[in-house]
This record gives structure tokens, sequence and C-alpha cells, in this order.
């Protein structure tokens, strides 16, 4: 799978932008609908102080409450999954489905697993399961999107990989493109990627103004009202 060279040229300057930015961003091209494209509030940021990660798709999905069909469960050996991995482009953020009800009985990620795919070019992981290991997969900021923090990896187990998912209700196929921060985790269409940095970072700039009139003396609501009505038309007029 090649990358496409616009949206790799754009990842380091989406590293530099919020998710709120970018969705904002996203909105002003009309690519889907507004209450699309990123997870609910059940996936959190479970390092905060960690900057906005970029990076493709590598998907798998995985069971944690129950044992595996054949085998022992939990187990490092199995390594097959990782050839999935290496055939998406770096970066790399490893995306992974519990489709357990509900999910995170147990966590497939941990101090090894982290390890394992950071050495695999990995920058991240997003996932509706657990996680776990918390201090020492910090100690390699390697950031971690998930639903929760369990004790044990119980039965967690990869059964298949290299298709969709679902995380936090959104549909992430491999090697699509997702951004995610403190906010929460979002995919950015291919085909628009390149233009993003550059109109978030008019977003922001407008943003700035609003705000620093709202903290002048003696703001007025009508001031406010001239100046929230002109970047609103001049946002119209650029994406028309």
């Amino acid at each position: 799978m090649e990358a496409n060279p616009y949206a790799i040229a754009s990842i380091e300057e989406l590293r530099e932008l919020s998710t709120c930015l970018v969705a904002s961003a996203i909105e002003t091209l009309h690519v889907r609908l507004p209450n699309t494209g990123f997870t609910d509030s059940s996936i959190h940021c479970i390092y905060e102080d960690l900057p906005p990660m970029a990076a493709y798709a590598a998907t798998a999905r995985i069971r944690t409450a129950d044992p595996p069909m054949e085998g022992r469960g939990y187990s490092y050996a199995r390594t097959d999954w990782w050839n999935h991995i290496l055939s998406i482009p770096v970066p790399r953020v490893m995306v992974i489905e519990d489709i357990d009800k509900p999910p995170g009985r147990g966590a497939f990620v941990g101090e090894v697993n982290a390890n394992v795919l950071k050495a695999l070019g990995c920058v991240g992981l997003v996932t509706n399961g657990a996680v776990r290991d918390i201090d020492e997969v910090r100690a390699i900021e390697f950031p971690l999107f998930a639903s929760s923090r369990v004790v044990s990896h119980s039965y967690a187990h990869i059964f298949d990989f290299g298709g969709p998912v679902i995380v936090g209700g959104l549909t992430i196929q491999p090697g699509e493109l997702v951004h995610a921060d403190i906010h929460g985790v979002q995919t950015v269409p291919l085909k628009i990627a390149w233009e993003i940095p550059g109109i978030a970072r008019e977003i922001r700039r407008r943003r700035k103004q609003i705000v620093h009139l709202c903290k002048s003396p003696g703001v007025t609501a009508e001031a406010l009202r001239t100046m929230v009505t002109e970047k609103e038309t001049e946002t119209e007029t650029e994406t028309e």
C-alpha cells in the first residue's frame, strides 16, 4: 500500500494542530456530515500531555473475555499480524477493535506490545478496549487512546486483522489517516488532507481575533456581532 504523497506532507503539520481545529477545517470542505468522522466520548486520551498524533491505520480485531478456539490464549508468539502492520505506510497507528460485549475485560496492549508496536513503526494505539502498564508505556511516549484501564491481559487475542474496525462508533479502514489528541480521535480524508493545515491555521487566526475582542475593555455586543458576522462571511466566501 502506497501513501498519498500529499497526506505525507501534511502529517507533520497535522501534529501541530488540535483535533478541534482540524475537524472545523474538514467541515468547511463539505466532504462528510459534521456529525461523522470522529469517535464518541467512550474513547479517552490516556496521556493528555502528549502532542497530537497523525498516522496511517493498521487494523485488527480482538477478543479478551473468552479463550481462543485453539491455542492457550494470550501469547506474544503470534506474529503474523505484524505483516499487515508493515504493509501500511509510516508513520503507523495501531487501531484495535475489541468485539466483546462489553469490551475491555483484558488488555491486549501493555508494556511489551506497546514496545513491539513502536519498533514496528507505530506511533500510537487506538482501541475501544482496555490498556494496562500505564507508567511503563508513558515512559516510551507512546500515545494510548482507549475506553479503560485494567490489571490483566485476561484472554486477549487477535482473531483477525487488516479489515475495517469500529472504535467508539467510528469505522476505520486500513490505511486511513488518523488524527488524535486530548479531545479524541478522527479520520482525515486523504483527498483533502493537504488542504487542512492551511484552512485550520486560518480558522485559528479568526478565532483569536474574536477572543481578543471579547477580552477588550468596553467591548459591546454590537461590536462582537459585527466581527462574528464578518468572519462567517469570510469563511463562506473562501469555501464557495
